[in-house]
């Protein structure tokens, strides 16, 4: 017998209680360890704590990032509300039937753009306005409790993208309040370190800035699901460029998909000539298609070789696009990304691009239709 046989064998006597002898068959022993080892799963079992809506008091259990990744599923952006200089200024502020539109609806998720930037103050130590807070938790429990997972992220901190270095210590700071703020909420709130980085926040600059915002948050959250994406306005054809550690499995990589920009943005008054635009149809071409699916593949491509879960957090089509163009462009991003185990969130609920008509309260049914086919 080695040396492993008996250590079993001496465990068991102990555990029992039972006479130090040699004469206790090999066959005895495994019976008795399985014994032990079903009792103990199932008192483990019956003294699990359950899985609560809302923020608790523990440390959230770990959640594989695939695994959430399937549970985050089908979502919706719920835009144009938190992440405007004050929530209101855009058009939308959000109300608590939304939340329950969107779940009875059958979407699996919400992803919440918020500016956390204009709600802190500008000297050290960069306090986040409590108040600002409260209105940031009602959303997320309203999302939670309804079965939602939710997604936070640092929206249109247009200051860091000019400016890194001068706005990188602010930026951890804040990220290291939010991330203290809500590390007993449970694994459904999901972190997305920071919207579509650009301009001087190039490659190398935000590879940097993400590992050192990746390492604040997990001070507090260290098995919290992490939500990270490539530079350059998160395009998916720069997730080669994306530099993530190795030995955090915890994280999912997003992407934007807005292709053809000319398509998707005609006559979007932030974009520069696309009046130009307008007209512009989606027709289902098979060169249309072909786009579509090249880029979903690489995706993929890439996601497989790295082994990191997928996640397009923003895809739309502005409402200056005739209907039925964006229906099928919508349906076959849609489609091709969730063929592709890609969960994704559409742009967005109820503003330009909205699936939603909050003023008549109706839906805009070729577009939900396009993202929630009826099997």
């Amino acid at each position: 017998m080695d040396d492993r046989n008996l250590g079993t064998r001496l465990f068991v006597i102990r555990r029992l209680g039972l006479p130090p002898t040699n004469t206790l068959s090999t066959k005895f022993i495994g019976i008795i360890l399985i014994l032990l080892f079903t009792l103990s799963a199932c008192r483990s079992i019956e003294g699990a704590p359950k899985m609560t809506d809302a923020a608790t008091d523990t440390v959230p259990d770990r959640t594989d990032a695939f695994e959430m990744n399937d549970r985050i599923g089908r979502g919706v952006n719920l835009g144009n509300a938190l992440e405007g200089p004050r929530e209101g200024d855009w058009g939308v502020t959000l109300q608590e039937e939304y939340f329950q539109l969107i779940a009875d609806r059958g979407f699996d998720s919400v992803r919440i753009p918020i500016r956390w930037s204009t709600h802190a103050a500008n000297e050290t130590p960069y306090t986040i306005d409590p108040s600002f807070f409260e209105r940031i938790d009602w959303a997320v429990q309203n999302a939670l409790t309804r079965d939602l997972v939710a997604v936070i992220n640092f929206h249109h901190y247009e200051e860091i993208f000019s400016d890194p270095s001068g706005h990188e210590e602010r930026f951890l700071e804040l990220w290291q309040q939010v991330a203290a703020h809500y590390q007993d909420y449970p694994q459904e709130l999901i972190f997305e370190i920071l919207n579509e980085p650009h301009d001087k926040l190039n490659t190398i600059a935000w590879n940097s800035l993400l590992m050192k915002t990746l390492n604040k948050i997990r001070e507090t959250n260290p098995e919290r699901i992490i939500i990270i994406g490539p530079p350059k306005w998160n395009a998916v054809n720069q997730l080669s460029y994306l530099d993530l550690p190795e030995d955090d499995r915890n994280i999912i990589v997003t992407f934007h998909y807005y292709e053809p920009h000319h398509f998707t943005h005609q006559g979007a008054e932030w974009a520069e000539g696309s009046d130009a635009w307008l007209g512009l149809t989606w027709d289902g071409t098979q060169s249309q298609e072909n786009d579509v699916i090249t880029a979903m593949d690489g995706a993929k491509v890439w996601a497989e070789r790295h082994d990191r879960p997928l996640y397009m957090g923003e895809f739309g089509a502005y409402s200056k696009a005739d209907i039925d163009s964006r229906a099928r462009w919508t349906a076959f991003v849609a489609q091709s990304a969730s063929e592709r185990g890609i969960s994704w969130a559409y742009w967005e609920f109820c503003a330009g691009f909205g699936i939603y008509e909050p003023d008549l309260k109706i839906w805009m049914n070729p577009l939900v239709e396009a993202l929630l086919p009826v099997e």
